[in-house]
């Protein structure tokens, strides 16, 4: 029963994110340029706007679920609920926003998607629970991550559009308050990891608005949630320890990789979308 409960805390919260993904992207856009050398500026004109502030508050409450859901089961578990999220995120994309969805960018998603369900339909066998992990290696696996993000912001610029870049670099951003919330989750001396998950959320955020100013919503939040649904999943199995399925489900789990991958590129390439 708790694990039920905590499952549908994640979907209500991967809905409520990726609402206010798609309403921070409409207000993104009609912002002058925003720059993360002038941090304190891009803050005000991101909490000047209303529309901006009410998909903040939205992100915010699903993120409240989203911990509270951590609290009470595994990482990898709670991360494969929220595998319809980018889904989620193309039909609110259309809907809300008006922008069009190319072929190219759906068949990303689709592909996404079914892999994202089969990395989770992996996870629903057998025992859930691991083990509360090495602080030592969770710390080599952020402190890898970040630098990841940084490498590919700094250098994926003058070869990557600047969508694709931010997408991948805040997508890796959010990995890491993930992972940190989990651990922070586990109360006692591991509640630290709390300033991982500000620097983690925050650095995904702002990566995030920057990207929004450059292309579509689906295009940078759907790669981001694509990395946040993918290594959370894999921390969970590495570093927590959480149980990896054998036959037909460890099958389905191999295949997940294979078409999230392949998801991914798909979506780095929206030919012709705005």
């Amino acid at each position: 029963m708790t694990i039920a409960i905590a499952l549908l805390l994640a979907l209500v919260s991967t809905t409520l994110t990726n609402l206010a993904y798609v309403r921070q992207h409409a207000a993104a856009t009609d912002l002058p340029a925003l720059s993360l050398a002038r941090p304190v500026q891009a803050v005000r004109m991101l909490l000047a706007d209303p529309r901006w502030r009410r998909g903040f508050a939205l992100e915010a409450s699903g993120y409240l679920l989203y911990a509270a859901a951590l609290a009470v089961a595994p990482l990898a578990l709670v991360q494969s609920a929220a595998a319809g999220g980018i889904g989620i995120l193309a039909y609110l994309s259309r809907r809300i926003s008006g922008h069009r969805v190319g072929r190219r960018t759906m068949i990303g998603v689709m592909l996404s998607v079914v892999g994202l369900l089969s990395l989770g339909l992996s996870l629903q066998s057998g025992p859930t629970a691991g083990h509360t992990g090495s602080i030592a290696l969770v710390l080599v696996w952020l402190g890898g991550t970040a630098a990841a993000a940084a490498a590919v912001y700094v250098l994926g610029r003058p070869v990557l559009p600047r969508v694709v870049v931010c997408g991948i670099a805040g997508g890796l951003c959010f990995s890491v308050g993930d992972i940190a919330t989990k651990l922070a989750t586990q109360w006692g001396p591991r509640s630290a990891f709390v300033v991982a998950v500000f620097l983690g959320y925050g650095a995904g955020t702002s990566l995030l608005q920057l990207g929004y100013q450059a292309g579509a919503a689906l295009t940078v939040a759907g790669l981001a949630t694509l990395l946040a649904n993918v290594l959370p999943i894999a921390a969970g199995t590495v570093l927590l320890e959480e149980p990896v399925p054998s036959g037909a489900l460890g099958g389905a789990r191999v295949f997940a990789f294979f078409a999230v991958t392949a998801g991914a590129v798909l979506l780095t390439k929206p030919a012709g979308e705005t």
